[in-house]
């Protein structure tokens, strides 16, 4: 079996903080990994490397077969990332809300609505998208 994400000695400080001191982790492929602890344990640093949004200041990873540190954006287009809480504005429609996000990945407008609209179909919810999302 592959190994997903491997991380060796991975450690990020904030001035005299150290957030992660010397992670070690395997995981698997096909496997779900939920990462428990008290606040400050270093759960979302550990994510926010894993993922290239923090570069860490020793260590290394391998994300879906791509390092971290060589190639960050060979990573960012191997894996999703989803946050604790929803980013959907409920008062904005389903495709607003798609075209929106496009926007912030860098999307021009015109290649941002496209993605919608096909996100939409693609999902069986073209009827739904020009509904606020609350409904």
């Amino acid at each position: 079996m592959t190994d997903m994400i491997t991380a060796t000695g991975l450690v990020k400080r904030y001035k005299e903080v150290e957030a992660l001191a010397g992670l070690d982790l395997t995981v698997p492929e096909g496997t779900v990994l939920a990462l428990l602890g008290p606040n400050g344990a270093g759960k979302t640093t550990a994510v926010r490397v894993l993922t290239t949004l923090l570069k860490p200041d020793a260590g290394s990873a391998v994300v879906a077969g791509v390092d971290i540190l060589a190639d960050p954006d060979g990573v960012r287009s191997r894996i999703g990332l989803s946050g604790q809480y929803a980013a959907v504005d409920e008062h904005l429609t389903g495709f607003e809300n798609l075209e929106m996000v496009g926007r912030l990945y860098g999307m021009g407008r015109t290649q941002a609505r496209a993605r919608a609209r096909e996100l939409l179909e693609r999902f069986a919810l073209a009827d739904a998208g020009d509904r606020p999302s609350k409904t």
